[in-house]
Formats: C-alpha cells, sequence, structure tokens
C-alpha cells in the first residue's frame, strides 16, 4: 500500500461526484457473477452493462445463443437470453445498481478509478473487467457488406433462418466443428472451409463433422469473395484452393465464419498489460491485472476456455479478490 492511499480517501469523500466501491464493466456470466457477490458482499457495485450500440452487448455473447445444455442446474436447458436475465434478475436482487451504457473511456492512472459513458463519469476505488470478445471476421468488403444479410459469426442465433439451405462455414477450430454440426441439424446442407489440411479442433469433435453425410469439407481453401451484393443478401461464394489456385462458385444462401474472437480491450491499452494476442493479464491463480484494484474476469482474460461457466467462476474470484482488496485498504 502506498503512503498516499489513507488520505485517498478523504479527497474523494470532498468530490461532488460519489465514489463507489466498485464499478463492474459488462454484464455476460462473468460481470454479472462478480455483481451479485459484490452485492452480497455490501460493496454495492455499479454495473456498466453496455447497450450494443458498437460497445457491450447486455447479457454478453450469451444473448446469441437460443439453447444452453450445459450449464449446471438446468437439465432441460435453457435459452440464452433467459439464463442471462436470471443471472440479471439475481444480481439486482442482491443489490447491484446497473447502468445501461457504453463505457466510452477509462482512467486507471490515479485512484479514485474514472470511468465515463456518454452521459456521466463515475468514479470507483476498484474495477472490474468484464468486457468479453468479439467474433473474428474474414475482412472481406464483400463480406462486410452483408453481415447480417447472410453473413454471420454465430449459427445459433441465425442458423434457422436459413433452414433447409445450402449453408457454408469457414474455420478449423472447435467452435468451426460445433457451428457446422448445429447448422447440419438445421439445413439442407453444409459446406465448411478451412484453409489448412488439418483441423486444429479436438479429434472426437473432428470425426463427427467428417462422418456427417450432409457436411462438405474443402481442406486448404480460402474464401475470396461473398457474393449477393446486388440482391442485398448472400447467394454464393467464391472459394480458392490454396494448392492449386482454382477459384469455383459455391451457391449458397449464408456463411458463417467461425476463426476465433479478439478480447475487447480497446479501452484499456496502454493502462492494462496484456498478452501478446490482446487477453489482458492477470495474476496466475487470480483476477488481479497489473493495475492495484483492478481486476478482469471472463473471455477478456480467458482464451482457453471461453465457456459460460468458466467466465461466472472468475467472476466471482473477482469480487472476492475486489472485497479482499478494499478490505484490506480499509475501503468499506
Amino acid at each position: 500500500m502506498d503512503a498516499a492511499w489513507p488520505c485517498a480517501y478523504t479527497d474523494w469523500a470532498m468530490s461532488e461526484t460519489p465514489v463507489r466501491n466498485l464499478i463492474i464493466i459488462g454484464s455476460g456470466p462473468a460481470g454479472l457473477t462478480a455483481a451479485i457477490y459484490a452485492a452480497r458482499a455490501n460493496l454495492k457495485p455499479l454495473c456498466i452493462e453496455g447497450f450494443s450500440a458498437g460497445g457491450l452487448i447486455p447479457g454478453g455473447q450469451l444473448m446469441f445463443t437460443t439453447d444452453v445444455e450445459n450449464y449446471p442446474g438446468f437439465p432441460e436447458k435453457v435459452t440464452g437470453q433467459e439464463l442471462m436475465q436470471r443471472f440479471r434478475d439475481q444480481a439486482e436482487h442482491q443489490g447491484t445498481e446497473f447502468v445501461t451504457a457504453d463505457v466510452t473511456k477509462v482512467d486507471l492512472s490515479q485512484r479514485p478509478f474514472k470511468v465515463w459513458t456518454d452521459e456521466a463519469m463515475f468514479l470507483a476505488k476498484a474495477v472490474i473487467v468484464a468486457t468479453g470478445a468479439r467474433a473474428n471476421y474474414l475482412g472481406l468488403p464483400s463480406e462486410e457488406g452483408l453481415k447480417n444479410k447472410g453473413v454471420s459469426a454465430c449459427a445459433v442465433c441465425d442458423g434457422a433462418l436459413f433452414r433447409n439451405q445450402d449453408v457454408a462455414v469457414v474455420g478449423g477450430g472447435d467452435t468451426a466443428m460445433e457451428e457446422a454440426s448445429y447448422l447440419a441439424g438445421l439445413c439442407k446442407s453444409v459446406t465448411l472451409i478451412h484453409r489448412r489440411d488439418e483441423f486444429r479442433a479436438s479429434k472426437a469433435m473432428v470425426q463427427r463433422v467428417v462422418e456427417n453425410p450432409k457436411i462438405k469439407i474443402l481442406y486448404s481453401h480460402v474464401v475470396e469473395e461473398v457474393l449477393g451484393a446486388a440482391e442485398d443478401h448472400v447467394t454464393g461464394i467464391v472459394v480458392k484452393s490454396l494448392k492449386t489456385g482454382e477459384k469455383n462458385t459455391v451457391p449458397l444462401a449464408a456463411m458463417f465464419v467461425a476463426i476465433g474472437h479478439t478480447p475487447m480491450t480497446d479501452l484499456f491499452v496502454g493502462q492494462l498489460e496484456t498478452h501478446p494476442n490482446g487477453y489482458l493479464k492477470t495474476t496466475p491463480g487470480s483476477s488481479r491485472t497489473s493495475v492495484e484494484g483492478v481486476f478482469a474476469a471472463g473471455d477478456v482474460q480467458d482464451w482457453t476456455y471461453r465457456q459460460a461457466v468458466t467466465a461466472a467462476g472468475t467472476g466471482c474470484m473477482a469480487a472476492l479478490d475486489a472485497e479482499r482488496w478494499l478490505g484490506a485498504q480499509g475501503a468499506h
């Protein structure tokens, strides 16, 4: 603890803007679990949940998931929207305050930490970052113009729109295998496109895909163009063989991109340490970041598991870490 810390609270109390014990940025499984634990610890947390206007999505990525069958306690499965609503209701019931807005800027260089939205600036003694990660796309101009018009990064969100039609999935990891298998249950056919000769997904998932008669695999191929700009919806794609250079047109109604995620850390560049892949660094076995009093939970710091249950677990860790840290400072 630095020498200036005890008098800092006196300065905060004199500020016109009230200083909160804890601000949580993000409202997916990690953020809301942190909110539940923090509220039960009487920290009176503020959760800035996002507004989905180019920023955080209230409820996180699970809001794009139709059926969740692997979250403990729900043997009959539950929709992602219902699950996250239950998380939010529980957090609110315990005493969490919510602001539905996107965080536009943060200042973690000194305490109290500052967090801005378009409408207000908030002060906090501690911050939990639970901003998650967003899906990656191929970066094609033709792809950009057809997003939400047949180009998607979420099969469970949009797959039903293309029932009994031909679709494609791009990718070679576990997510791509999951998307292809899911779509095969809905669509007429699935073309799985991978730029390498072998998949990096788990053997069990690859076997499931390879053995599915509705899934055709194009190894060593890339998507060159998404067709359908004139029609304002996807009508097909142009694929290129990386071995022969040959190009072919594949008629289809939708292309699902499953090539990974990017952590939503833009707000924290230059303020919090990150791994080379952009995910926030946390001290092993804890949620502590490189700045004392700032903690991270969920997919913003976890690129290995990226599951709702693991995100919730790290949200619990972050709240406990924050509560203990604040207690050690005599801050609550």
